[in-house]
């Protein structure tokens, strides 16, 4: 029998620690630390005909599965997949068929429970092979729901209805996602808007911090609402909303009207492709596109985008310089 102390228990309230944690891996705060240690946890008072349901040791992922099982007796087999939730880390390979033997036998997991069945998350599916796992060591695997709070449903009649696999991505879970994107990029805004404040003003400082925001907070709020497939194309064309009102304000200020015509088209050049390339950014947070869809739209999209973001910077310098030599 294994030793019943590496069999740790656990509960489904969430205490203000555990919600404090999730708002700091929400804005990327020390992103791999947010772990739980990888093994067997009990959850009210299971049997050995008790069910087991995996999952990731990210602190989110094992939070979400425990506290949606209220009046649930089963156990938990938590990976070791670095801190990395389960879709992720299926994909990169830590949630995986090794993983999940190699944590079956470490925990012995034989000895405590009855049966020889494993219950998987959906989006766990694409890293673990259930006919090798039953061909190395026997076990069984039931790929449950895609979300969490289906599991108490799925307990009772265990399959898995359409609705229950299909992946939702609703506006609540993109908003979400808003604070680590603009964390990630919030540095380089931030000194890229210092810099041409005191080099071309005020307009020039406000169009980095539009052509940002667009594609950090607007990108993902309105991703279904823009009428076409491929992210950066999504990305230019909400970009060049967000530029037409600076081009304006360029086109109708008092001056010469030819420097304030190259003004306008390099907002309309530069600032689209900066909102383009952090929608492409987003894929890596969205279920909308897939691993060769977006090397495709790297390989399609990033060089005519950085020709367009070239010749806005072009327009400018020409008008620094224009400026610089008092001819504008």
């Amino acid at each position: 029998m294994v030793d019943k102390q590496i069999i740790k228990p656990t509960t489904t309230m969430l205490t203000f620690k555990d919600r404090f944690d999730h708002f700091l891996a929400r804005w990327g705060w020390h992103r791999g630390d947010h772990r739980v240690e990888p093994g067997l946890y009990s959850l009210g008072k299971p049997t050995p005909g008790s069910p087991v349901l995996v999952t990731a040791n990210y602190t989110m992922s094992f939070d979400a599965l425990r506290s949606n099982l209220k009046g649930v007796d089963c156990y938990i087999l938590v990976l070791d997949t670095k801190g990395i939730n389960v879709w992720c880390a299926a994909g990169k390979g830590t949630f995986g068929t090794e993983e999940l033997m190699n944590r079956i036998k470490v925990t012995d997991l034989e000895s405590v429970v009855s049966h020889r069945k494993l219950i998987l998350p959906q989006l766990g599916a694409a890293g673990v092979s259930a006919f090798s796992l039953k061909e190395w060591c026997g076990w069984n695997v039931e790929y449950g729901p895609v979300r969490a709070d289906d599991l108490p449903v799925y307990l009772k009649i265990h399959r898995a209805t359409p609705d229950m696999r299909r992946v939702h991505f609703g506006l609540w879970d993109r908003i979400q996602l808003i604070p680590i994107e603009l964390v990630s990029v919030f540095f380089v805004m931030a000194i890229a808007a210092i810099v041409l404040y005191f080099a071309m003003g005020p307009t020039a400082s406000l169009a980095v911090l539009a052509s940002v925001l667009a594609g950090t907070v607007l990108f993902p709020i309105l991703l279904p609402l823009i009428p076409v497939r491929d992210f950066s194309v999504k990305g230019l064309i909400l970009g060049l909303i967000v530029a037409l009102p600076f081009a304006y304000y360029m086109l109708t200020k008092p001056g010469p009207e030819v420097f304030n015509a190259i003004a306008a088209a390099g907002y309309l050049l530069a600032m689209p492709p900066v909102t383009a390339f952090l929608a492409l950014n987003f894929t890596g947070s969205s279920t909308f596109t897939s691993r060769t869809g977006v090397r495709k739209e790297i390989y399609t999209y990033l060089k005519p985008g950085a020709v367009m973001f070239g010749l806005g910077i072009l327009a400018f310098v020409g008008l620094f310089v224009a400026h610089f030599l008092g001819m504008a």
